[in-house]
């Protein structure tokens, strides 16, 4: 058999095989706690990192760079899911594909300084383990002193990956 027959054979057979290659989320178990266990890529899917992102401003009326600015840490936490989700789309990927994330809190000077894991919660959820979008990805949460903006009480990385 000649050789380009038999290159084109086995391209098809890689391009089936990739093609047949899923991401695989294990839930906790007995849990309905919104994150995944463990997200399996298996080889040939392309892993896309995005670098931290934070809030936008919403209201502008408040001091620059000033916790008011940006709002509580849900109106945040939306905030940066939905500039999160910008950039995806942009990749031609979504929220569907993430698959890690890494969340960076700040507490919260109207808590007394408690982190607002609730809060953070209550924005999360509206991205996260909904029957519109049920992909779960794996995910740390930590409280931190602060970050580069003084009025951020969130900014989040997440990983995606493109099947």
């Amino acid at each position: 058999m000649p050789k380009a027959p038999l290159f084109a054979v086995a391209a098809l057979l890689l391009a089936g095989a990739t093609q047949a290659a899923e991401v695989i989320r294990y839930k906790i178990p007995n849990s309905d706690f919104p994150i995944a266990r463990a997200v399996e890529v298996p080889a040939g899917v392309t892993m896309v990192h995005l670098s931290g992102a934070g809030p936008t401003v919403a209201d502008p009326a408040a001091a620059p760079n000033s916790v008011a600015s940006f709002g509580n840490t849900r109106v945040q936490t939306v905030s940066t899911l939905k500039a999160i989700e910008a950039t995806l789309a942009a990749l031609k990927l979504g929220m569907k594909d993430v698959v890690r994330m890494q969340v960076f809190l700040v507490g919260d000077p109207a808590l007394n300084g408690a982190m607002d894991f609730d809060g953070f919660m209550d924005g999360y959820r509206q991205f996260f383990g909904s029957a519109a979008q049920p992909n779960l990805p794996v995910r740390s949460t930590v409280k931190v002193a602060g970050l580069v903006n003084p009025g951020w009480l969130v900014e989040i990385e997440v990983s995606a990956a493109r099947p």
